[in-house]
């Protein structure tokens, strides 16, 4: 059997292995082996037309080897994390394949007080599966009944994290749910602060999430924002993990944007108590300057939200992220949740006194060129010294205003490279030399 695990979960085409309903009864009894004796787990799902299928496959599994569950039904991924620690659960699952279209969908999974498995967890359920014949139980769990509505407890925590003394009732703003998980919670959030809201992105048809709409698309948001003339947009992915933004003037703000105005709003509040921002090697480096001006460290680990959080706990940092929107902020949540970034955007708004159209300004995005290379082989790239030569000279090139990134892909047989700089012409030229030493040596 091969490997299950991606970055974030298992996740394919639904109905095909390894997202069937055979697997989602395979890893609910793989998490039940795992925790022990009649554990409990709390599943969740999106808005994909086969979520159903594969949510109550997964509760057959947990239930076939005595563990107890509740569903949650429709609800983000960072909701469902907040639920295992609120309701004091020993894990649980989400149905989601987040950003991709709905013919995909995925399970990913979480242990106690709301956090991803690490790698070594993987393996553990990994080995279990593959086993699962030989796992019996003759005890049955139970499918409970939450004894409060799981998304208003997850509204409420939300609430609970805006500063007191702030009001929003003059902000007018565009949301945009992607047909995805955050379709009913995230406008009703934002018309009790008394906000002017016009949504879309929040009739979901079981095929339409991220179809055109959400943290994907932007395009869409800004075209909204445009028209309506409202103060910013906020758009979230299928599973409500990710934001993106949109200022008054159609800017559009990703991941490292935002990241560099959360980091201004929390020093200005004193809540930086380790001057430390944790994003991932995919951040533009105009990010590392922007916070080496504020007097904060960048520290950069490799892709996956999972890395991010282990360094963030490592540093004692309370801010972290990724380019693509996935935004922690650690005091509050041990996973990217997409409603409160959004939520700390309209804090910062506030907190710093400014429209987002005077905030998104606040760091220059250096130009980025990416190219594939085809390879026979993944040898250590440290180990070809015809590719290091060239890379190094391209970095001298640069001399401290750029970035080179060279790295394998992990799916296929595919050498990535990325250059960063103030020259795309020069840039190019330096992605198509670094490019040709690889084809030399291993294409």
């Amino acid at each position: 059997m091969r490997r299950l695990f991606g970055t974030d979960g298992i996740r394919g085409i639904a109905n095909r292995y390894p997202v069937n309903p055979e697997m989602g009864i395979y890893l609910g009894r793989a998490m039940v082996s795992y925790m022990g004796k009649n554990p409990f787990l709390i599943t969740g799902r999106d808005t994909r037309i086969s979520g159903i299928m594969l949510e109550y496959a997964l509760i057959s599994g947990i239930i076939s080897l005595g563990g107890d569950v509740f569903s949650a039904g429709v609800i983000p991924t960072p909701g469902l994390s907040y639920l295992i620690k609120r309701f004091n659960a020993d894990g649980g699952i989400m149905v989601s394949a987040s950003h991709n279209p709905y013919e995909y969908n995925g399970f990913k999974p979480f242990v106690k007080e709301g956090e991803k498995l690490s790698e070594k967890e993987e393996e553990r359920i990994e080995e279990i599966i593959k086993k699962m014949e030989n796992i019996s139980s003759d005890s049955i769990g139970k499918i409970e009944e939450p004894e409060e509505d799981p998304l208003k407890c997850y509204k409420e925590f939300l609430l609970s994290t805006i500063p007191d003394g702030i009001s929003f009732e003059d902000i007018s703003i565009v949301v945009d749910c992607a047909n995805g998980a955050t379709y009913k919670v995230a406008p009703s959030i934002f018309r009790e602060l008394g906000m002017n809201v016009y949504e879309i992105g929040t009739n979901p048809d079981g095929r339409n999430i991220n179809d055109g709409c959400g943290a994907l698309y932007p395009e869409l948001l800004k075209d909204e924002v445009l028209k309506r003339k409202s103060d910013l947009g906020v758009a979230f992915d299928g599973d409500g993990d990710r934001l993106i933004a949109v200022d008054r003037k159609g800017n559009i703000l990703n991941g490292d944007r935002l990241i560099a105005i959360f980091a201004k709003m929390l020093k200005k509040e004193g809540k930086l108590k380790k001057p430390i921002v944790v994003t991932t090697v995919m951040s533009n480096i105009g990010l590392k300057i922007a916070l080496e001006d504020m007097g904060i460290e960048h520290v950069m680990t490799k892709v996956g939200d999972r890395n991010v959080l282990n360094e963030m706990k490592k540093r004692g940092a309370i801010l972290g992220g990724e380019e693509s929107g996935h935004i922690i902020f650690l005091d509050h949540h041990k996973t990217g949740d997409g409603i409160l970034s959004a939520l700390k955007l309209l804090s910062a708004i506030k907190i710093l006194n400014s429209d987002l159209s005077e905030l998104s300004p606040i760091m220059k995005e250096f130009p980025q060129v990416k190219a594939n290379v085809q390879v026979s082989r993944k040898p250590d790239l440290k180990e070809i010294p015809e590719v290091m030569k060239v890379i190094k000279e391209v970095e001298d090139r640069l001399s401290g205003k750029g970035r080179v990134l060279v790295r394998y892909s992990g799916t296929e047989p595919l050498c990535r490279i990325m250059v960063e700089g103030e020259d795309m012409k020069k840039i190019k030229e330096y992605a198509d030399m670094i490019a040709s030493a690889i084809k030399n040596s291993i294409g």
